[in-house]
Formats: C-alpha cells, structure tokens, sequence
C-alpha cells in the first residue's frame, strides 16, 4: 500500500460538453476529447499525475451534481468572472476565508465548484 494516497481521478458528467468544455477552458483547464475502447466520447484534463473527466450524461442515468469539485487557481477574482462569462453561476463571491482566497460557483450543469488561490493563505 502506497504511504501517501491521493485523488487520481474524479469523473462527473454532463448533459452537454461542448458547453461543459467552455466552462472548464475558463477555469484554466486543458480538455482532450476522447474515448476508451468502445466507451463514449468525452473530455480529459490530465495535470501532476490526476485526471479529471467529463462524460456524457444520458437522461436515464444519475446526474453527479451533488459533487462538489475544487481547483486551485493563480488569481481567484480573474478565474470567477472567467467563469460567470463562460455560464457558470455565482454561489459565492470571491473573498478571504480561514482557507484563503475562495469563492464558489456553478457550473452550467449545476455542479458546484470551489476556486482556491494558488499561494493564499
């Protein structure tokens, strides 16, 4: 068993992304589309040894939205009004908490989203 476990990978789904992939290029994300074997089509970003996927959402299956995903970010306040302009919707405005600089939002399928700033404390 490895002495440090870590998250390696997180995977929510969307009903649309192109419109999902829109939001994540705001909040600085780099988005690869692809599939794995006969899989779906979906979106990849892969930074320091973690993966985050955004898979297609069918109307039959369970939304992830009651997942709340973290990033950490350079500048908090430029990376919340890149998102608002990207679709995301405000949950709470950037501001200092015990945490550092943080604010949350919304991602257009509703997921939430906390953004950290790199270096803040």
């Amino acid at each position: 068993m490895p002495e440090t476990v870590f998250c390696n990978l997180i995977v929510i789904r969307s009903y649309d992304l192109d419109r999902a992939a829109i939001f994540y290029t705001a909040l600085g994300l780099t988005l690869v589309r692809h599939a794995h074997g006969n899989g779906p089509n979906h979106l990849a970003h892969e930074a320091n040894g973690q993966v985050f996927e955004i898979y297609p959402l069918d109307k039959d299956q369970i939304a992830t939205t009651g997942t709340r995903i973290g990033f950490s970010v350079p500048s908090v306040d430029a990376t919340y009004a890149a998102a608002i302009a990207a679709g995301g919707q405000s949950v709470s405005a950037p501001r200092k908490s015990p945490w550092g600089r943080r604010a949350v939002v919304s991602d257009p399928d509703g997921h939430r989203v906390e953004l950290t700033e790199l270096g803040d404390s």
